[in-house]
């Protein structure tokens, strides 16, 4: 449930409602609810929009981790 919490945090360290945010991308309130409740996931579309108007990178909305370097090395 990484990205629900990385959501529900995202939005308010930048004070807005779950009404608010909703506007702003066009989708009603209640699917902002869903999303951070863990009950639905944002359409493809919307996530760099949500993680533009949140502040943040998708990688850190969806808790992506960057792999460690590979330790081989072609001969």
């Amino acid at each position: 449930m990484a990205f629900a919490e990385n959501l529900l945090n995202a939005r308010k360290r930048k004070g807005l409602s779950q009404e608010k945010l909703a506007e702003m991308l066009h989708v009603s309130r209640q699917a902002v609810s869903k999303w951070e409740t863990g009950r639905g996931f944002p359409d493809i579309k919307v996530l760099p929009v949500l993680a533009a108007e949140l502040g943040i990178s998708l990688a850190e909305l969806l808790q992506v981790q960057e792999p460690a370097p590979s330790a081989s090395v072609l001969s």
